[in-house]
């Protein structure tokens, strides 16, 4: 059963801002919604629809919507019973089985215990239920892996190993300004200022801010862009015509393969992230303009990073202590 004001929603998704789409889903559901009955029980499926309509209006990502969605409606899938009438036990009982059936670690099982509080905890908001049935199920307690960064020397075999200009200016780029892969593949030409060494990326949300670059990475970003024909405006752009806007993946493919030609462990976008991140707090950049610089709405995602390298607690203790 579809819930056709948020059809109409959807539909205007992509002519209308973010307040615009909120006022009309005020107008519709006052309008419309007044029609219903009071007993009238709302299909499983609907809330979702209206869960999802609500994350895109406040600006989530398509593929945090995805996840939503897949996270949700398989629960709906697996337990058949109106939204209304689902109990902690319930929920817990369906995260424990999931597990069980799954074999999957305990940080899986925590995403979707959080994608599941997202949605009864909106469902809460709206009044559509008095308490989510989430709220008593605790994050759940994982294994902290001391997370490894690229060395100076792995980096340096890395920037050895490229041979084309593209590859050499996409790992500058990323250990210069820690941005996220999918932050990297939509830049545009226009969005680098090479005279102040600083871009504007749009992260989780659409958050907009700006990174900055070092002089290495302004040279090497020009000899790129001094050797391409094509007019794509995409700043990272594939090797071979009709020379598309780099994706993702092939981020992701081009850097598993230096990695593993060197024979270094796990070499990914987000380790370059990682690397910058505990680098600058290990030289004493203040926490706050770490987690300005990565994007982090909360600074506790940032401290993960903090954590990540002892080096620092050990000259420390040195210096103040032994």
């Amino acid at each position: 059963m579809q819930n056709p004001i948020y059809d109409i929603i959807n539909d205007m998704a992509e002519v209308l801002n973010v307040a615009q789409m909120k006022k009309l889903q005020e107008v519709l559901i006052a309008r419309l919604d007044a029609s219903r009955s009071a007993n009238e029980e709302i299909d499983n499926d609907v809330y979702l629809d209206m869960f999802l309509a609500a994350k895109r209006i406040e600006g989530c990502s398509e593929r945090t919507i995805k996840y939503y969605e897949t996270t949700v409606h398989a629960l709906l899938r697996e337990v058949d019973i109106p939204i209304r009438q689902m109990t902690t036990e319930v929920i817990r009982n369906y995260l424990s089985t999931y597990q069980e059936r799954s074999g999957c670690s305990k940080v899986t099982i925590d995403n979707i215990r959080r994608n599941l509080s997202s949605f009864f905890s909106w469902l809460e908001e709206e009044d559509h239920i008095l308490k989510s049935p989430v709220r008593r199920i605790h994050k759940i307690r994982t294994k902290k892996v001391v997370k490894e960064i690229i060395s100076d020397e792995s980096l340096e075999l890395l920037r050895d190993e490229c041979c084309g200009k593209r590859d050499l200016a996409i790992i500058d780029i990323l250990i210069s300004t820690g941005m996220r892969v999918g932050e990297l593949v939509n830049l545009d030409i226009a969005d680098v200022d090479f005279e102040e060494r600083e871009c504007v990326v749009y992260g989780k949300g659409d958050k907009e801010r700006k990174v900055y670059f070092d002089a290495r990475t302004k040279l090497h970003l020009q000899n790129y862009l001094s050797d391409r024909t094509d007019s794509n405006e995409a700043l990272f752009v594939t090797l071979d015509a009709p020379h598309e806007r780099l994706k993702i993946s092939g981020v992701e493919s081009r850097l598993r393969k230096l990695g593993r030609k060197l024979q270094l462990n796990r070499i990914h976008p987000h380790k370059f992230r990682r690397t910058m991140a505990t680098k600058a707090i290990d030289k004493g950049m203040p926490i706050e303009q770490v987690q300005r610089l990565l994007g982090h709405q909360q600074i506790d995602t940032t401290m993960q990073y903090a954590m990540v390298n002892q080096s620092n607690v050990k000259s420390s203790h040195r210096k103040y202590i032994a």
